[in-house]
């Protein structure tokens, strides 16, 4: 017997408005977000990179939600493999540091463990090769943890440097934009 999230996430497609569609699905049912946190990272489930797909829009949406499951969410990481999960995982990855070193008051708040996940598996997606959005978003989130972390910004310059030649147009165009502002 499948749940009702599993239901859902077998008709969704990679269309942005069959996304969005059930990603407000889960917005107006919030006893769903559990469920889609853990099928995000659980790589053995059919559905798992829908489910990252689905994550993504409801974290544009209600980024807090995240908060009771940020161990969960930063540990597991290193667990995903797939590009079609990656991709919206990393922007999910930027949108938390992000929140984390605003001056809210409604913000995320990181564990120094939970950092260090992040800065792990933003590491690994620039240094493997997976597709360009990810490595570009990666690239993003270590910049602004580089403030905080003063060995961030050095590490990424030697590896921006030296991957340089061999990437895309779009992977040029974020490196170029980050080499600028850590010089």
């Amino acid at each position: 017997m499948l749940s009702e999230l599993q239901e859902k996430l077998n008709y969704v497609n990679a269309y942005r408005e069959n996304r969005l569609s059930a990603a407000q699905d889960v917005l107006e049912n919030h006893s769903l977000f559990s469920e889609l946190v853990s099928i995000c990272f659980t790589p053995s489930d059919k559905n798992n990179h829908k489910a990252c797909w689905i994550l993504e829009f409801v974290s544009y949406e209600e980024l807090l939600w995240l908060q009771p499951h940020l161990d969960f969410f930063c540990s597991n990481l290193k667990v995903l493999k797939d590009e079609s999960s990656l991709r919206p995982i990393a922007k999910v990855v930027q949108l938390l540091v992000t929140s984390h070193y605003k001056k809210e008051e409604n913000k995320i708040c990181l564990s120094e463990e939970n950092i260090q996940d992040c800065i792990e598996a933003s590491f690994d997606w620039l240094i493997n090769d997976v597709k360009v959005a990810t490595k570009a978003y990666s690239i993003r989130t270590l910049y602004l943890l580089g403030k905080h972390y003063k060995w961030i910004h050095p590490e990424l310059k030697v590896i921006l440097d030296k991957d340089f030649s061999d990437h895309s147009a779009a992977y040029k165009a974020v490196a170029k934009e980050v080499l600028k502002k850590i010089k």
